[in-house]
Formats: structure tokens, C-alpha cells, sequence
């Protein structure tokens, strides 16, 4: 049997080539372009060992008439081709227009015109369940025209018009493939690109992130979006293009899912391979179809509905396009095609059997996150990085890993104790890492005022701030009535501190259109922790005030990061003794999370223990009150808190059991 293929190189393209090779003494010509044979010898190693004997490269183009043979390669072939298999075209919802037209119309046209040249016995041209447009109802197999006033994308015309083309200008016999949304391999995971359901991983995923896999979450309906595993696409084409049933020439074949599940079905499928929360509540978007057009059209135009649709799809990577098919309306009959698989084992299998080897295999080689350069060294290359409160601590840690990276243009931490200052100047001499250390207290104001002015003489100015300084305080407001003093200590450092540091140095952000400042707040803030109202409230302005400045400088090129930090063993809690027998993060764990913001970027890094208390006292505030008034009576007040600074009360049972529960909770 001798085979022709275009497409071959494609994802399905060289799955079916693999499987025709698989049948005895055949022989496979595909089409590669000039350009694109450095591709053949991959393609030979994932054919198989004797591939190269029998797999035969033809050099053209499906832009070009007769896809651009040559004549002797016209002639070698001629009359030899029992089956065409044509699988070149785009396979791209968010590709244009022109893209489109010249791949999926043009490519056709040359591609029958040449089969007509060279006398094939059989034509098999891969077409899509997209010829079908949105046509509202169930679609048959043998249905086509019934399409035309549907087709309201690019992709659907362009796929409707080639298999029109077809259908009225093939010489020989054809049958036409209509697979649905492609998924990769049900038993490898394996696929080349991101379509279809996997616009909505990086929603997942960083659902995962944020919240733990059993929080319920809201989601969406949608329509039943017709999805089947690449591996079934192949082993029907191929079952199907070899019958010898001439019953089956000039049909068309719907390769899809009988029994179709709806987005919401399908994402939460894909929530549990994700170990991500699943949407317990899901809203049908059809609700949203009484608004008319008109005024859905001007409330998308208004600037800032339309910044933030923008800003959500180019953070998940959605095709605008993709959000149009959210309901989409058609049910796709395939009985012809059950009925052309009778007798064999070939049948769409059960999502939940394969999801999460479809998402274990994105999630290792098609996240776009992987694409990025997600490395400390390249993301403060050749920048300044401030750190406050870089003496000790958290602060130091962090230090010391930014300057290992050994990249960037400087690496300043400021403190008020000299003696600390040369501890961090040692460490780092010992580390074989450069870090400049300067005196700075935050709550000096004019002290603040001319360390801004000499980094800007100096460094030209800072490129990412980390604003670690803090004081905490941990004590009973009923024992604090005459100590209003713990109030205004934690504010001056916590809030006006790192407000002193950062009004010093983001006009100079501003003006470079480049900067990222970090604030160090508590996962107290989340939880409203009792006994620690003073540091808290200080920390709470904080995020407030920073709130309100990423939403004024996000045009600016200024971006803003909030870390609700846990509890982590520093000289800080030094003195609340019942934390020596608690869980808590190291200093170096601690600094982990301010890189994993450098890196990354994001508004907030939280923990899912801050995020669910959040959350809690959101939804219901009674019961939070409840949780943490009870941990507000079984732990009490340090002997530190008591002046008392000499004695160290062991935790009991109970303490120690809820500490480990709620691990961090306490800071």
C-alpha cells in the first residue's frame, strides 16, 4: 500500500503516519518543505527504526499549485497513490484571517488538485467539527450546507469552505475526518500546543496556589465543548480510511465524544487531576443572554471594563476568541461513525481516566511559565535591590541568596545597630558574596530622607525594595490600656517606616518606568490574630496603603507585591518563649517567598492557611471570632509580655495541638 501525506510533521499528521507504517509493505511519501527538512530525521526516529526505508520526503508547498512538486516527483508518484491523506491546515482558533484562508482553503485546493494530477484512489481529507459553525442544535454527519449561516469565525469559514472544495472537486472518492477539540495522547499526556480546555490550566493552577483542593469555588457552566484524545482521532482515521466498504466514500465522520460533557464538568474533571479546588457553584453564561448586544458591546468598550477583560486573559494566556465559545451550541450526532468502529476497541474514553496525564504532561512542558525566565539571576540582573531590615533575620537571608545569584548591579540592606551591620559584612565576606550595608533607621525622617537621596547619587536609584523592617508586639490590649506607646512604636516602624523609604525612592521608579516594591506584612492581617492588634493594624495600614498605590502606579511601570509572611524564628519572636515549641518557618524558608515575588511578580503571596481564614472571616465572621478567641484564651499573654522576662512557661498539650493545626497562625 503506498500513502500520501501532508502534514505530516503536525500532531496528528505523524501519529497517523506512525500508525499506517505499522501496516505491512507500505510505503509513506509526505510533504516537507525546503525550509523544514532538518525536521525529517526527528520525525524518522519517532516513525520507527526502518522508517527511513520506507518513509519517502517530497519537497513543496501546500501554498503552491500541485503543493509545488516537482514534475519528476509528479511522474514518480503518478498512479501509485492508493490513499491522500491531507492533514496540512491550521489548527488554531486565535490564528487570522489571512492565515486561515491561505492554509485551510488554499492548501486544500492545491492538495485535491494534484491528487486529481496523479490519480489517487482515495482522498481523506481532515476537516473539523468547526465546518458545523454555530449551528444551534444537534449536527448530523451527513448535514453540511445547513452550516452557512453560522459561521461567525475566520476558522469556521475557511474549514467549511475546504471541505466544500472537496466535496465538489475531488475526481476520486473521498471521506471526510471531523474530529472535535483535540486533546493530547490518553496514555502518554503528549501534545504540541495549547488549545481548548488547556486555556483554563493556568486558571487552575493558580486556583491551587491560593486556595486548598477542598474549598468550593465558583465557576462557569457553558456549553458541551465536544473534546477527544488524539490517540482515538488516529486509530478511527486510520480503521475508518482502510474499510472496504464502499458505503462509507463521499461521508463525512464525526471522530467525537458521543456523550459530551459540559466546560463545567470537564474543568472540574480537570480541577481533581490538578489537585485544585472545583467549582461547586457554576453559573450558566447563557443567563447572560438577555442583555442585548448592543449594550453588552458598550459596556466591554467602557476603558475600564476593557483594561481588566485584557489584563485576566493576558495573565491566563486566553484567546479573546476562546471566551466567544463558552456556550457553545452544538451537539454532534456521530452514529455513522460508531457504526463504522463496530467490531473494534476504538471508542472515546472516559476524561477522568486520562485528565491527568494531559495535565501532568502540560504542567512539565507546555505551561508558559516554563517559557519565561523564571531564575533569580535573570531577573535582577543588572539592578539595585534594597532590603530593610537586612542585618538580621528574614532580611539578612535574603540578602545573602540575592547576592549569591551574583547578577545583580548592587545589593544594599540598611539597619540601626552598627554591631549587626558588621555581623552581615562578615557573613557575606565569608559567603564570597558582595552586599553593601548601610545605618538606617526607618523612623528617623530625616534620617530616611537623605539615605533615599544618596542610593539616588549613588545607584541611580533602587530597582526592587524589599520593606522588611518591623517591629512586633505581642500582647492583650486589656493589658495595654496604659502602654498607648505600643501603638505608635509599631506604627512608625511598620507603616511609616516603609512608607518613609518608598516616598523616597519611587519618583525615581516613576521616572525609569521600571520598579517593584515589596512589603513584608503578616498573616496576622488575614487571620485579625489576638494579641498582636498593635503590630497587626500597623501591618493592615500597610496593605491598605499599597493596595492603593499599585492601583495608581499600574500604568506607570511601578508594580507592587504584599507577602502575609507566617511565622518565622527570628530575634522578632525571641521573646514569646511558647514559640520555641511551635512549627515556624527559617529565615531562609522566609526569604524564599520575597524571591519567589522578585521572580514572579505577583500582587500577593499568601499561604492557604492566611488565604482560608481570610476567607472565613469573610463568609462568617461569628465563627471566625469563635476559632480565634479560643486561641486567644488557650494561649495568653508571654511571661515577656508580663515583664517578666526571666521565666519560660512550657506549651501544654492543647497548645501544642492547635499550634500544629493552624501552623503560623500566631504571628
Amino acid at each position: 500500500m503506498t500513502y500520501f501525506v501532508t502534514g505530516a510533521s503536525g500532531f496528528i499528521g505523524k501519529r497517523l503516519v506512525k500508525k499506517l507504517l505499522g501496516r505491512k509493505n507500505t510505503t509513506v511519501y509526505f510533504l516537507i518543505r525546503a525550509e523544514s527538512k532538518k525536521k525529517v530525521a526527528k520525525l524518522m526516529d519517532f516513525w520507527g527504526s526502518d522508517a527511513a526505508k520506507r518513509c519517502i520526503p517530497v519537497v513543496g508547498d501546500i501554498a503552491k499549485p500541485g503543493l509545488g512538486l516537482s514534475a519528476a516527483d509528479k511522474t514518480k508518484i503518478k498512479g501509485k497513490i492508493k490513499h491522500f491523506f491531507h492533514l496540512a491546515a491550521v489548527y488554531d482558533m486565535s490564528a487570522n484571517a489571512e492565515a486561515n484562508q491561505l492554509a485551510n482553503v488554499t492548501g486544500t485546493e492545491n492538495a485535491v488538485a494534484l491528487a486529481n494530477e496523479i490519480k489517487v484512489g482515495l482522498f481523506h481529507h481532515m476537516s473539523s467539527i468547526a465546518v458545523a459553525g454555530n449551528y444551534e442544535g444537534v449536527f448530523r454527519e451527513d448535514m453540511f450546507d445547513e452550516a452557512k449561516d453560522y459561521l461567525d469565525h475566520p476558522y469556521m469559514q475557511t474549514k467549511h469552505e475546504s471541505e466544500a472544495f472537496v466535496r465538489k472537486n475531488c475526481d476520486m472518492p473521498w471521506r471526510a475526518y471531523r474530529p472535535g477539540v483535540v486533546l493530547g495522547d490518553s496514555k502518554t499526556g503528549e501534545i504540541d500546543k495549547i488549545d481548548g480546555p488547556y486555556y483554563f490550566f493556568k486558571l487552575l493552577q493558580k486556583m491551587r496556589a491560593m486556595l486548598p483542593p477542598w474549598m468550593p469555588a465558583i465557576g462557569i457552566e457553558g456549553g458541551r465543548m465536544n473534546m477527544v484524545p488524539v490517540d482515538f482521532v488516529v486509530d478511527a482515521t486510520d480503521h475508518i480510511a482502510h474499510s472496504t466498504d464502499k458505503g462509507l466514500n463521499n461521508r463525512a465522520f464525526h471522530l467525537t465524544d458521543p456523550a459530551p460533557l459540559r466546560i463545567g464538568d470537564s474543568l472540574n474533571i480537570f480541577a481533581r487531576a490538578a489537585h485544585a479546588p472545583q467549582m461547586a457553584l457554576r453559573v450558566n453564561a447563557a443567563l447572560l443572554g438577555f442583555i442585548p448586544q448592543s449594550v453588552m458591546k458598550g459596556m466591554m468598550a467602557l476603558p475600564p471594563v476593557r483594561r481588566i477583560k485584557n489584563a485576566v486573559v493576558k495573565d491566563l494566556g486566553i484567546p479573546e476568541d476562546t471566551l466567544s465559545f463558552i456556550n457553545y451550541p452544538v451537539r454532534f450526532d456521530c452514529r455513522d461513525t460508531l457504526k463504522a468502529l463496530e467490531g473494534t476497541k476504538i471508542a472515546v474514553p472516559d476524561l477522568e481516566s486520562y485528565a491527568y496525564k494531559l495535565w501532568d504532561y502540560w504542567e512539565r512542558n507546555l505551561d508558559p511559565d516554563l517559557f519565561i525566565d523564571h531564575t533569580l539571576k535573570g531577573q535582577i540582573s543588572g539592578k539595585v535591590i534594597l532590603i530593610t531590615g537586612g542585618t538580621s533575620g528574614i532580611g539578612q537571608a535574603t540578602a545573602m541568596k540575592i547576592a549569591a545569584a551574583g547578577t545583580a548591579k548592587a545589593v544594599i540592606v540598611c539597619g540601626r545597630d552598627q554591631e549587626k551591620i558588621e555581623e552581615t559584612l562578615k557573613l557575606a565576606k565569608k559567603l564570597g558574596v558582595k552586599v553593601s550595608a548601610y545605618p538606617a533607621d526607618v523612623a528617623d525622617e530625616a534620617g530616611c530622607k537623605a539615605f533615599c537621596a544618596m542610593l539616588e547619587t549613588k545607584y541611580g536609584g533602587v530597582d526592587i525594595l524589599v520593606n522588611n523592617a518591623g517591629r512586633s508586639i505581642r500582647r492583650a490590649i486589656e493589658a495595654s490600656y496604659d502602654r498607648f506607646h505600643d501603638f505608635t512604636r509599631t506604627m512608625d516602624v511598620n507603616y511609616f517606616g516603609a512608607l518613609r523609604i518608598t516616598l523616597g525612592l519611587i519618583d525615581g521608579m516613576v521616572k525609569k518606568k521600571k520598579g517593584h516594591v515589596i512589603n513584608i506584612s503578616s498573616i496576622g492581617v488575614l487571620t485579625n490574630a489576638p494579641r498582636f492588634s498593635a503590630y497587626v493594624s500597623s501591618k493592615a495600614a500597610l496593605d491598605a496603603w499599597t493596595r492603593c498605590a499599585a492601583s495608581e502606579f499600574a500604568d506607570r511601570g511601578v508594580s507592587f507585591t504584599t507577602i502575609n509572611m507566617p511565622l518565622v524564628k527570628t530575634p522578632m519572636i525571641a521573646p514569646t518563649a511558647i514559640y520555641n515549641n511551635v512549627p515556624t518557618l527559617s529565615p531562609e524558608e522566609a526569604a524564599d517567598m520575597i524571591i519567589r515575588a522578585i521572580v514572579y511578580k505577583p500582587v500577593n503571596i499568601a499561604t492557604r492557611l492566611g488565604t482560608s481564614m481570610q476567607v472565613l472571616h469573610a463568609l462568617a465572621p461569628r465563627i471566625a471570632q469563635i476559632v480565634m478567641n479560643t486561641s486567644f484564651r488557650m494561649f495568653g499573654d508571654s511571661e515577656a509580655a508580663k515583664g517578666k522576662k526571666n521565666e519560660v512557661v512550657g506549651p501544654s498539650a492543647d497548645q501544642l495541638a492547635l499550634s500544629n493545626l493552624m501552623r503560623g497562625i500566631h504571628l
